[in-house]
């Protein structure tokens, strides 16, 4: 009987152990929702693929070829500064650092680095695969390219140094595009949704959906595309969010789901 017992008893310490180091499942990641806090104009002619706040100035980064540029100004001005990205480039993902920014194209291996202040370009400097989202965090920039991993890059020389593979327990994510870095948080817009993801990069895990559905009244969905645009407000725990030809840009925060 004392054996049957400490079988049992075993069984179920090494049952409890495997289920506390199981993945994590993808149903267990936290919800969340956008909580609109105010609205600014937005240029419905942009095709926004990258946006960032810094040093007062929003930044964006347009594409489609022959109408890409890189555009900065007060949020919800006129911009003050602007650049054009000469055809057949297509404009993808920005990030600014320093007093650099750099600027990603889609399918041709070449991204262009700028003087931030003038959005002069200062160089090219090639890379493999496509270009999507670009963000930066310390000592390393993360950049999409449409699949399921991030990749780190080194902010000076643009040279690979890594990746991880963005995941909820089994399941991975792909079209991963617009990014955002904020501290040791990468947001990711999930293309042609209205799912950002909030993820550790760390390992790649998801740690929080974030639902942006329902910011625009059905007219104004209709003349727009899909949502891609997230840049953080510094000092605060809100985020700007806009997407391709849209109308507004919302000031907004993220707060668990009801």
């Amino acid at each position: 009987m004392r054996l049957l017992v400490s079988f049992v008893l075993a069984l179920v310490t090494a049952l409890t152990a495997c289920a506390a180091s199981a993945p994590q499942a993808p149903g267990s990641v936290p919800r969340l929702r956008v909580q609109v806090v105010a609205t600014l104009p937005h240029d419905t002619s942009a095709f926004t693929e990258g946006l960032e706040l810094a040093d007062g100035l929003l930044y964006e980064g347009t594409g489609l070829s022959g109408r890409s540029e890189v555009r900065a100004g007060p949020p919800g001005a006129t911009p003050t500064v602007r650049a054009a990205l000469p055809a057949p480039f297509f404009g993808e993902g920005i990030t600014v650092v320093g007093t650099k920014l750099w600027q990603l194209t889609w399918q041709d291996g070449i991204a262009i680095e700028r003087d931030a202040r003038t959005l002069a370009e200062l160089r090219r400097v090639g890379y493999q695969g496509e270009g999507w989202g670009l963000c930066h965090q310390q000592d390393r920039l993360v950049m999409s390219n449409g699949s399921d991993k991030l990749t780190f890059r080194d902010p000076v020389s643009f040279a690979p140094l890594g990746t991880v593979t963005v995941h909820a327990g089994n399941q991975t994510f792909d079209q991963l595009n617009e990014l955002e870095c904020v501290g040791d948080t990468v947001y990711a817009n999930v293309w042609q949704t209205d799912t950002i993801l909030r993820i550790d990069p760390a390992t790649g895990t998801v740690t929080g959906r974030i639902d942006a559905s329902g910011l625009l009244t059905d007219a104004q969905r209709r003349q727009a595309d899909v949502l891609n645009g997230i840049a953080a407000v510094p000092g605060t725990d809100e985020f700007l969010v806009t997407g391709k030809l849209w109308p507004v840009l919302f000031r907004v925060k993220f707060v668990p789901s009801d």
